[in-house]
């Protein structure tokens, strides 16, 4: 099964109240937030309706909070590119 992973780019401030309504029927609060929907004619049509506002990828499964959150993480420590001529 298929899902759409639904991340907010752009806020909704200023905008009509039927979009607002538009991103709380998709769970989408905050900026910078992604949630995960079935894919399905439904949430289709509502993602269309804030096309501008949202990004959006069709991936295979939902990711739990913890994997979004280690996808998330940096590399621990550090490397060097190009050492620097002395």
């Amino acid at each position: 099964m298929s899902f759409f992973r639904i991340t907010l780019h752009r806020s909704a401030i200023g905008l009509p109240k039927r979009t607002n309504g538009v991103l709380a029927a998709l769970g989408l609060r905050k900026r910078d937030q992604t949630v995960f929907h079935p894919v399905s004619p439904q949430f289709a049509g509502m993602i269309l309706k804030v096309k501008e506002l949202v990004k959006v990828t069709e991936v295979d499964r939902a990711l739990s909070p913890k994997e979004m959150r280690d996808e998330r993480r940096s590399v621990p420590g550090y490397w060097l590119e190009r050492a620097v001529p002395r």
